[in-house]
């Protein structure tokens, strides 16, 4: 069974006003996400060993594996794609209340959270994501990956809401301003109802 490209929640300009355009969903999810598919279910067809494996099977079998790393790049970016949806809604912003006294417990307020979040998103060098966390032992955190990788794939624990932070995510609306994009997910854009689903 082959890999597809996963629906928006939303129509591609519900997030206009809140700082992401039509033409970037436009090129971020129907290019940018469908060419990682399409890369992926190439390498499934000519690797017998990944038909019929789910994609967490095969972004954790091939990471770090030097001579799979081009699959691995596919498969993780098609896995941070549908988080990365998904951690977008038309109505983001607000933090219920039960992710809301854990940022605080494990942050020490909101603010620090998006502190902690922003310098990680930021100081990505090069393309990658920032992640908010929920660690092994059951402690929020932040972390942030380079290129294709994920929480997933590192063990560093569950991903609750993850940022995309390459270029082609907010050229088109922020050019060169990552801090003012990241503050605007923050702000505007993160599903927090989504983070607070992904809690164990």
């Amino acid at each position: 069974m082959a890999f597809e490209l996963p629906a928006l929640n939303f129509a591609h300009s519900a997030l206009a006003g809140r700082g992401m355009s039509q033409e970037t969903l436009e090129l971020h999810h129907d290019k940018h996400h469908q060419a990682y598919v399409t890369a992926l279910n190439g390498f499934v067809e000519k690797n017998a060993d990944l038909q019929g494996k789910t994609l967490e099977e095969i972004v954790t079998a091939t990471y770090a594996d030097a001579e799979r790393e081009g699959i691995f790049n596919q498969a993780g970016q098609h896995w941070n794609h549908i988080h990365f949806w998904n951690a977008l809604s038309p109505q983001g912003g607000g933090i219920p209340g039960t992710l809301e006294a854990r940022l605080v417990a494990d942050f020490g307020s909101v603010a620090d959270f998006k502190k902690a979040f922003k310098t990680a998103a930021t100081g990505q060098f090069g393309s990658g994501w920032a992640w908010l966390i929920q660690k092994p032992g059951g402690s929020l955190g932040v972390t942030k990956t380079p290129n294709g990788v994920n929480p997933l794939a590192t063990g560093e624990g569950t991903a609750l809401l993850g940022l995309d932070v390459w270029e082609h995510s907010y050229y088109v609306n922020f050019r060169n301003r990552r801090p003012d994009y990241v503050d605007n997910f923050l702000d505007h854009l993160a599903n927090y109802e989504f983070a607070e689903s992904n809690l164990a």
